[in-house]
């Protein structure tokens, strides 16, 4: 099944033994700095809208993420419009097969993003692989570090996941450690950061075997 947005409030049937992995899909599933670079024009106007987003985000959560990356990219003195582009944006190598993997060992996957729900479902048909559920901040008023887009997945879900998988240590792994969420940091850039995650990986080979670990 292909989620399309459960609406708020309202539960999924579980099946007994049920497990589910939560990921972050722009940065970790889809080359976010690539995209972006591409949109922005240059490394350095990449490094600035990194400092720049999460504070429009802060500001004002329910700004829609369109709205968030037009105000970014005009505080950085950019006549560009990043979402134009974004279901353009490229999918990692590795990101199919781990996924497929995954779910060939029984768990159900989640995406909880800091994004809307059209750019979401381009993305979710360039990766190409089914999820049961999608979160999206222009649905719950809320953007990651903030815990919206967990609560959400509770009131749907019935309880928090198992995992959560994501690339960003600020957005994502900190707030899910901090929920009592193990965490898979996808650390693609070579990161440090505290707290420690529960798994670390390079990227996402190799994922389906440290969720059978946690």
């Amino acid at each position: 099944m292909l989620d399309r947005g459960t609406p708020r409030g309202r539960a999924l049937r579980l099946s007994p033994g049920e497990r589910w992995a939560t990921f972050d899909c722009y940065g970790t599933l889809v080359d976010w700095n690539a995209g972006l670079r591409d949109a922005l024009g240059s490394d350095e106007l990449l490094a600035r809208y990194h400092e720049v987003e999460p504070q429009v985000q802060a500001e004002d959560p329910s700004r829609s993420y369109r709205e968030v990356m037009r105000e970014g990219a005009r505080r950085l003195g950019v006549d560009a419009d990043p979402a134009e582009t974004l279901p353009d944006w490229p999918v990692f190598t590795d990101v199919r097969p781990a996924l497929e993997e995954a779910r060939d060992r029984g768990w159900r996957l989640a995406i909880l993003s800091n994004t809307d729900r059209d750019l979401l479902d381009a993305s979710i048909a360039a990766i190409a692989v089914p999820f049961d559920l999608t979160v999206v901040a222009s649905e719950i008023g809320s953007y990651k570090p903030a815990p919206g887009h967990w609560h959400a997945f509770e009131e749907r879900v019935g309880r928090v996941p198992d995992a959560h998988v994501a690339q960003s240590h600020f957005h994502d792994v900190v707030p899910a450690l901090s929920l009592g969420i193990p965490t898979v940091w996808v650390n693609r850039l070579g990161e440090s950061g505290d707290p420690q995650p529960t798994v670390e990986l390079p990227g996402l080979a190799g994922l389906a075997g440290a969720l059978e670990r946690l």
